[in-house]
This record gives C-alpha cells, structure tokens and sequence, in this order.
C-alpha cells in the first residue's frame, strides 16, 4: 500500500470532488468529477453497473484520480491507482452516505438497485507539494 503524506492527507479527509479518470475502450480517456471518501486504505466511490464509467474499469481496472484544494487551487495531489475490489450496494448506503458528506441529506438513489461501491487502491501518488502563492 501507497502511504499517502500527511501533508496531502487533508486532501483526501475533505468533502471536496475528485476528478476520476478511466480509459474508455477505445483507448480513449474519461474524466468526471464523483463524490468520494477515503478510509485510509482506499478510496471509495460509488457508481452504478449499468454506465460506461463501470464498463471502462471492468475493462481497465487502473486510474487516476485528480483532486484540487478549492482554497488553494495550486495545490492538488494526484493518485494512481488500482479498482482492488467492487461491492454490490443496491440500497444505496455509500451514495446515501456520501450525500450526506457533501451537504446534503441521506437519501435513496433511484438507481439504488444498479449501485455498487468501488474500492480504490492507491499505487502512487504525487503533486501534493505544489504550491503557488
């Protein structure tokens, strides 16, 4: 496991979006912002198996994931890394969770059945000293 650096730790402990990157079948990237929360070993997301997002890392299980500090725009740590493992979730309890991190409350996506947490594996990370001030 990939130790993430204390200075970057705040990064990944903040409700603030990651921009998750794929590799589309045709070699192609896919970037979109996702709600995420890290438990100090890996980095969760939540998707459903019915979109191209979920097809792309059953396809191609390693990413990238890029997350910017809002108050510091400069500032961003960048995480390689690997789908470990994909966990069934047709309640809906990381979305719901999630929603509540970001500011919202706990609800039941209406694709809750088509849900599944994803466990993201960091292999390398980088960026986190970049700054501008």
């Amino acid at each position: 496991m990939v130790e993430i650096p204390a200075k970057a730790r705040d990064l990944l402990e903040r409700p603030i979006f990651a921009s998750l990157g794929t590799t589309r079948p045709d070699g192609a990237p896919q970037v979109n912002p996702m709600w995420f929360v890290w438990d100090g070993e890996y980095i969760w997301f939540t998707h459903t198996n019915a979109r191209q997002k979920f097809r792309n890392l059953a396809a191609e299980p390693r990413v990238s994931i890029s997350i910017f500090d809002p108050d510091k725009p400069y500032r961003y740590i960048e995480v390689r890394g690997v789908v470990d493992h994909v966990e069934p979730d047709p309640e809906g309890s990381l979305y719901s969770s999630l929603s509540q991190r970001y500011g919202g409350g706990p609800i039941v996506p209406p694709d809750a059945k088509d849900r599944v947490k994803l466990a993201i594996r960091p292999t390398h990370v980088s960026g986190y000293a970049v700054t501008r001030d």
